[in-house]
């Protein structure tokens, strides 16, 4: 009787680390590809860089335009844009050897980073909108 028991509880503590897990591991790779290529610019925790790089940190592009952010990311960006009602003008050079996975992973993360609350975004809607390009 304590065979099964214990069985059926060595079953459950590993299934719910497994979840706990994933969950987790999808903003630690956002977070390693953020450090890896973005935070040079926008530094680490998206506070950008006065009027030459765009914060990301509260910012108001984010949540209003998840499908430029994506393209931004993959293809670049030039000419002036407007965050939180300041206007940059400083280009955005592209990332296009990063896949549509790990710009995902960028987007998910920055979303719910430094007290952003913006949501996920997934796989086949940042594939929907690269196809735009």
């Amino acid at each position: 009787m304590l065979r099964p028991l214990l069985a059926l509880l060595f079953l459950s503590s590993t299934l719910l680390l497994l979840v706990t897990a994933c969950g987790q591991t999808e903003h630690l790779q956002g977070r390693n590809l953020y450090l890896e290529h973005c935070s040079n610019c926008h530094l680490d925790e998206g506070q950008g860089l006065r009027q030459l790089i765009p914060p990301l940190a509260g910012a108001d592009y984010l949540r209003d335009d998840p499908a430029g952010v994506v393209r931004g990311i993959r293809y670049g960006m030039e000419g002036p844009m407007e965050v939180n009602g300041e206007v940059y003008n400083h280009p955005m050079p592209g990332n296009i050897d990063l896949t549509e996975f790990q710009i995902v992973n960028i987007v998910n993360y920055v979303n719910q980073a430094w007290g952003n609350d913006y949501g996920t975004i997934t796989v086949n809607e940042a594939r929907e909108w690269l196809a735009r390009e």
